[in-house]
């Protein structure tokens, strides 16, 4: 009796799980520096109404550059991924950012404030060793369409 039970919720749920996997759509993630290639990895997939975005940086150092430049370029990446996915920065809820520096925090702050006209997301802002590239910052998140 247990496995007959067990053999027909599995059935019920195999036709769910073809359907998710079409629903899914997967975004290219964009190719890092000039000319360079295609990353191994989707830049972001939406499955249903929810919308994760991988992790992308601000694509490595330039000579003098500051905190807040690095911050602009990394959300501007950020605002790629998630609008290609048919969404706003505003449907993000939940952001994690690694950072190659503590110093930046207050710079990198001054302008995410500046990416959202609503209520801000979630966050976590965590400080690490080095990041890929030699990049200031690392994003990645979360978004819901509304």
């Amino acid at each position: 009796m247990i496995r007959f039970a067990l053999i027909a919720a599995v059935s019920a749920l195999l036709p769910l799980a073809a359907n998710a996997a079409e629903i899914n759509q997967h975004f290219p993630a964009t190719p890092g520096g000039a000319g360079g290639p295609t990353p191994p990895y989707s830049g972001a997939v939406l499955a249903g109404k929810t919308l994760y975005v991988a992790g992308t940086t601000d694509r490595g150092p330039v000579a003098g550059d500051t905190g807040a430049a690095a911050a602009k370029r990394v959300l501007d990446n950020v605002k790629r991924e998630v609008e290609s996915g048919g969404l706003t920065m505003d449907d993000l809820v939940w952001v994690q950012i690694f950072s190659s520096d503590l110093a930046d925090y207050a710079a990198f702050n001054e302008v995410y404030r500046t990416y959202f006209k609503g209520p801000m997301p979630t966050r976590a802002y965590l400080g690490v060793d080095h990041l890929l590239g030699g990049a200031k910052f690392e994003v990645m998140g979360i978004a819901v369409k509304r």
